[in-house]
Formats: C-alpha cells, sequence, structure tokens
C-alpha cells in the first residue's frame, strides 16, 4: 500500500510537469528574444541543466 504522501502526490503530478514545463518555456522564452540566431538545441540543454541544478540546491536545502 502506498503511502499517503505518495497517494498524494500522484494526485499532484501532472500539475508539477505543467509547471516545469511552463517554466522551461519561460526561459526558452527569453534566450529568444534576448539571443538572435540561436541553437536552441544548445538553450534548451543550458536551461534544463540549469533547471537540474537548482532542482538539486533545492533539495540539498530541504533534506540536507
Amino acid at each position: 500500500m502506498a503511502r499517503i504522501e505518495e497517494t498524494e502526490l500522484e494526485g499532484h503530478r501532472d500539475q508539477i510537469i505543467a509547471d516545469v514545463k511552463k517554466l522551461v518555456e519561460k526561459y526558452r522564452a527569453i534566450f529568444d528574444w534576448d539571443v538572435p540566431d540561436i541553437d536552441q538545441a544548445v538553450a534548451d540543454r543550458l536551461i534544463l541543466n540549469e533547471v537540474r541544478q537548482a532542482l538539486n540546491e533545492i533539495e540539498h536545502k530541504l533534506l540536507g
């Protein structure tokens, strides 16, 4: 049986994914505005790496 926290998370999973996608799209748009002739694949990789790093930092602060 799933723990109550896991059950609660399942109910929010789709919204979490949608929120992260919106965040990534926000920064993709900013790159497009600020950098003419951008290499989108490179920009996407940089953005995703930065989001991962931010999540790692948040995890470290929350969980020690």
